[in-house]
């Protein structure tokens, strides 16, 4: 018996008594199946019972008359379990420890439970269960872990929140100016933010660039590409990271490119991994189970990714070709991406296509969207890549932001970057650019009483 009450078992039912604390914490959590010993299944099980039913931890005495009651023991089990339960006195233990403790020990239980059950059906000896629900038991066995957060308490909770307000948010930096002006620093975790952006004008190479500049700041990359092969992305990051004209990275003799990489590969801790997945076939379950697999095969976990791009995504939730239309559709995709980003606890950065309304257009709006209007709704943030000849010719991009949660959207609503296609790169124009923007008048027109912008009706059909 003894040799019982030194297990993590004999902890967990000594606490369960007299630890109110520990029991408010755990109960949820241990499942009576984990206990191996059926005299310490049988304590459990009436501990359990007693608490949910009059919601505070029961006695020893309590214990050993509901133990009397059960019709499913002999007189030798009952002697045994009274003796277990007479043995359970209150000695205290440093309460993080133990629930930690009692974390991995229900975590290792359900594992070595999982484990069994799979190699009973593997071996055909269940009759309900097939071998396709082997990878689900295991990975819910997996997931096993005690979340204690049970809600934010306006009034008791404040001095985290005051914390929270002068806590400085991990965010990803961009390498240009006015991105980092409008987000107050870069994107932070759990996001979806979109470039708008007509075919050509850069979509691609604008994630392609901010994806090259977050491998530099040494940080963890997943680029997934819908449109372009995994090679041609790489192209441009290497024609972004190597300064290699894009055209050029061919003729490049091997030493020197192998040179290249090496140099690059000292400068950085992070890693880029481009992962190419065929148009319109993969949707937020497809990526899941990649970021799992990463992390379970090559211990990868990115600090953001890129989805190249969202229109050509599918839908977890709707088949293609279903009968729904576009504006459900590209909707929902955009919230699984955005419940995907939170999952995972990353920003997550991808495009859309811009209307043939806003194709041609030096001034694009939110209705502009490419199918949905619903998309805009679902974005943290939201702006488009606006090129015009005139602008091509200055070796820039216009951006206007059409949407910022992280920012008040009217201040730097429009700005200019500078571009240079052949090395796939975005850099910072000079402040005179910014100025010509204002001067042209293409700064919106804004009622400063109520902030709102001014609308004509001219041209509206009623």
């Amino acid at each position: 018996m003894h040799s019982d009450m030194d297990k993590v078992e004999f902890l967990i039912l000594r606490n369960l008594l007299h630890n109110e604390d520990y029991v408010r914490k755990v109960i949820p959590f241990i499942k009576s199946e984990y206990f191996e010993d059926t005299n310490q299944k049988i304590v459990f099980e009436e501990i359990l019972s007693f608490i949910q039913e009059y919601n505070q931890p029961a006695t020893k005495e309590v214990l050993c008359i509901e133990v009397e009651k059960r019709s499913d023991i002999n007189d030798t089990s009952f002697k045994e379990i009274v003796h277990l339960i007479q043995n359970l006195d209150d000695v205290p233990i440093e309460l993080s420890w133990l629930i930690d403790t009692t974390e991995k020990w229900c975590r290792d239980r359900a594992i070595y439970i999982a484990l069994m059950e799979s190699i009973h059906i593997a071996d055909g000896k269940d009759e309900k269960k097939n071998r396709d629900s082997i990878p689900s038991i295991l990975s819910d066995a997996l997931a096993v872990s005690f979340d204690t957060h049970i809600g934010h308490d306006y009034l008791l909770d404040y001095e985290q929140r005051y914390e929270s307000y002068h806590k400085k948010e991990d965010k990803i930096e961009f390498d240009l100016e006015y991105f980092n002006k409008i987000t107050k620093g870069g994107l932070p975790n759990k996001t979806l933010n979109i470039a708008l952006a007509g075919t050509g004008v850069g979509k691609s190479l604008f994630m392609c660039h901010v994806a090259s500049s977050v491998l530099l700041q040494g940080r963890n990359v997943l680029y997934i590409t819908l449109e372009m092969a995994e090679e041609r992305i790489a192209e441009r990051i290497d024609a972004n990271l190597l300064n290699v004209p894009i055209q050029d990275i061919g003729d490049l003799p091997k030493q020197m490119f192998e040179n290249k990489v090496t140099n690059l590969a000292k400068k950085t801790q992070g890693t880029l991994i481009i992962k190419e997945y065929p148009t319109a076939s993969a949707h937020a379950g497809h990526f899941k189970s990649l970021l799992n697999e990463l992390s379970l095969k090559k211990s990868f976990r990115p600090d953001i990714i890129f989805i190249d791009y969202l229109n050509i995504c599918a839908s977890s939730r709707y088949r293609g070709n279903s009968n729904i239309n576009s504006y459900t559709f590209v909707k929902a995709i955009a919230e699984e991406l955005r419940g995907l980003a939170v999952e995972f606890n990353v920003p997550i950065v991808s495009a859309t296509q811009t209307t043939r309304s806003g194709f041609g257009s030096s001034d694009v709006e939110l209705t502009d969207t490419s199918e949905s209007f619903g998309l805009p709704a679902t974005a943290d943030l939201m702006f488009a890549l606006i090129s015009t000849e005139e602008l091509e010719e200055l070796g820039q991009i216009l951006v206007k932001q059409l949407k910022n949660r992280y920012n008040d959207p009217t201040i730097h609503k429009r700005f200019v970057i500078g571009i240079d296609r052949a090395k796939m790169r975005l850099y910072d124009c000079e402040q005179s650019a910014q100025q010509d923007i204002l001067d042209n008048k293409q700064e919106e027109e804004y009622d400063y009483e109520d902030r709102k912008p001014k609308k004509s009706f001219e041209g509206f059909k009623f």
